[in-house]
């Protein structure tokens, strides 16, 4: 498999009154985003919007599968806060590292 294979983003939309109701589980998801980046997995994240209406979570070295798998167990998925998510591949030209 190539690198491209292995590089997503993961695109979540959220319930319109997400800034109260993530509270509970803010620093849970902020705690698996920092297993990402301590694996070397993760290349962005964040929300979008203001109020957030969703995030953007850029991640490398699994699959698809992987990343479906990673945000099956994201409190904010398993809380209902996410009302619509995709994986896509996502080939990133220019970046940091």
């Amino acid at each position: 498999m190539t690198e491209q294979e292995f590089t997503h983003v993961l695109l979540y939309t959220y319930v319109a009154d997400m800034l109260e109701r993530r509270v509970p589980y803010r620093e849970e998801h902020l705690e698996r985003i920092q297993a990402l980046r301590a694996a070397d997995r993760l290349i962005v994240a964040g929300a979008f919007g203001d109020p957030p209406a969703g995030a953007i979570i850029g991640i490398r070295g699994l699959t698809r599968e992987e990343v479906e798998a990673w945000a099956d167990t994201d409190p904010y998925v398993t809380a209902g806060l996410v009302v619509e998510r995709s994986v896509e591949p996502w080939n990133v030209v220019q970046g940091s590292r």
